[in-house]
């Protein structure tokens, strides 16, 4: 190979890395400018749940949970996974829902189980779901989270539903995923719990769920990817709700 060959490759590999250190920095960018926005609707949507909760029904949903929970990166707080779920159960029971959203915007497990689980022991809800640990990630410790899941999952009655982690794409962020979901799994059979499979769910997506159901931040859900998120809860919410009510009739959505 002649050395102008040498150089021109050189040269070509040089202008790739450029390019892709350019792309890098752009895409941290536009994270970092989607999570500013994303910030801004944290009081929003907290207050709405606040209110939400003052709101009579028939049916007591409460959910424990973390910013996926209070709706980020959603139009609407009621676009959540939480808001989908609690239309759903209304559709299928004709009975009115009155919910408690006891999530809060960056839970791990272990602040779930100092903010969230004695609030919680307070109330009789009817149906109940968690998603949390998806926080733990950044700082992984499995001894700790399967600590704080065990004082979780053991506090919820055998009709909670329970998702495992989200999907993160990342695959050392998948690997630590994957830990994380073979501990919920565990820990959710030794107390009779269901479990949503989340991660499956959003795993079959593709590289479709990975362009369009993130919010700008790209790590949130948007309105698609939560109704993704409600998919994953519905076979278990329905079980659940034919035991609650075996005798009210489907309603029409």
């Amino acid at each position: 190979m002649s050395l102008k060959k040498i150089a021109l490759g050189c040269a070509a590999l040089v202008g790739a890395a450029a390019a892709g250190a350019f792309v890098v920095r752009r895409f941290r960018d536009q994270m970092t400018a989607g999570a500013a926005i994303l910030n801004e609707t944290l009081p929003i949507h907290s207050k709405f749940w606040r209110d939400r909760a003052k709101l009579p029904g028939e049916l007591l949903y409460v959910a424990i949970g973390d910013s996926a929970a209070q709706g980020i990166g959603a139009t609407r707080p009621d676009r959540s996974y939480v808001g989908v779920l609690a239309d759903d159960i209304h559709a299928a029971t004709g009975r009115t829902v009155r919910v408690i959203n006891l999530s809060i915007s960056g839970a791990t497990v272990e602040t779930a189980v100092a903010d969230q689980l004695p609030r919680f022991r307070k109330l009789k809800p009817d149906i109940v779901t968690v998603s949390i640990g998806a926080n733990n990630i950044a700082h992984w410790d499995p001894p700790a989270f399967e600590k704080g899941l065990r004082e979780i999952f053991g506090a919820l009655p055998p009709t909670a539903i329970v998702a495992d982690l989200p999907c993160f794409y990342l695959p050392g962020n998948e690997r630590k995923v994957a830990v994380a979901n073979s501990i919920v799994r565990r820990v959710a059979a030794e107390h009779g719990l269901a479990v949503a499979p989340l991660h499956d769910m959003m795993q079959r997506q593709g590289i479709i769920g990975i362009l369009t159901q993130f919010a700008q931040d790209h790590f949130h859900p948007n309105n698609r990817g939560y109704r993704v998120w409600a998919s994953a809860f519905e076979p278990a919410l329905q079980v659940q709700l034919a035991r609650l009510l075996p005798d009210a009739p489907p309603q029409p959505r």
